[in-house]
Parts: C-alpha cells; sequence; structure tokens
C-alpha cells in the first residue's frame, strides 16, 4: 500500500462535511468541526507516516523493515517536524534528515510564492487544533473550517516531502 492511501480516510470526510458546514448558522458548531477535521487529519498523517518509515525498512532490508514496523506502532500521535527530522529520519543517518529538509524547504517556498501559505506551519497548527481539541477539549475560535482543510491539504505536502527523502 502507498502512504497516500491514508488519506481517504479524512479526504472523504472532509467531502462529506464540506456540504454541511457551510450552512451552519451556529458559530461554535463551525468552530467543533475544525477540531473534528484536525483530528481526522494527524491521524492520517500518523498512519501515512508510518507506512513511509516502514516502506523504508522493508525496502533496506526484511529485518530493518520488521524493526522499524515495531518501532512505529508506539509514535502515538509524536509527528510534529522537528521529531520527524530529528528522531525518525535523522535514525536512518544525516543524509535523510538533510534530505528532508531540503525538500521540505524547497516546497515550502514554491507553495508560499504560488498560494501564499506556509505548508510547515499549516502541518503543525494542525498538529496543535487536534491536540487542543482532543486531549483539552478546547474549541479553536481562530481558524476557520476551510483554514482547516486548507492546512490539512497543505499538511500532505510535507508527507510528500517525508516520502520523497526516504526513498532513495
Amino acid at each position: 500500500m502507498t502512504y497516500t492511501n491514508n488519506f481517504r480516510h479524512a479526504d472523504d470526510i472532509i467531502t462529506h462535511l464540506n456540504g454541511i458546514v457551510p450552512g451552519l448558522a451556529d458559530p461554535l458548531l463551525r468552530a467543533k468541526y475544525v477540531g473534528f477535521v484536525a483530528v481526522a487529519a494527524v491521524t492520517v498523517y500518523e498512519l501515512a507516516l508510518k507506512e513511509i518509515f516502514i516502506q523504508f525498512g522493508q525496502k533496506k532490508h526484511k529485518v530493518l523493515g520488521a524493526y522499524v514496523q515495531s518501532q512505529f506502532d508506539r509514535i502515538n500521535g509524536r509527528i510534529r517536524i522537528e521529531i520527524i527530522k530529528g528522531t525518525y529520519a535523522g535514525s536512518f543517518g544525516g543524509n535523510y534528515k538533510d534530505r528532508f529538509k531540503k525538500h521540505l524547504d524547497k516546497t515550502t517556498e514554491k507553495h508560499l510564492r504560488s498560494v501564499g501559505r506556509d505548508i510547515s506551519s499549516s502541518y503543525e497548527n494542525l498538529i496543535t487544533w487536534r491536540n487542543d481539541f482532543a486531549h483539552g477539549g478546547k474549541i479553536n475560535t481562530t481558524a476557520t473550517y476551510q483554514e482547516a482543510t486548507q492546512a490539512y491539504e497543505d499538511g500532505k505536502d510535507v508527507l510528500e516531502c517525508l516520502a520523497k527523502a526516504m526513498t532513495k
């Protein structure tokens, strides 16, 4: 399975919610959907990240693949960019960490020029919104539903940068 297949779950939820949320009159309920989107997004990000590293390990060696799979069963939402760079990609050597940073910087710059959003910030914001909503019961009153769904799409690019970095 390719890591992008993991996105289908959140994509389906967002497609469904796109027909509901814009018509909601209650701003508090719309804000709760931001949290719901963030939970779905971070869940599929975590699954995709695991898939990227497990496939990497399996391609290198059968034993490494089994080891990586056992290690990534325990990441429990620890998927911030600095953790990906330093702990996960960095564990396989500085070249993978550097490659991820290079791809991320290049894609971020291109995305900033084309649509005016920083994919790293979008990705990190979703994780923050998810943690606030899921662990603190906090409802985000500053981000809109549209911003959350855009952040989700931007965050996919972060994982694409990781996948590119881990395929050599």
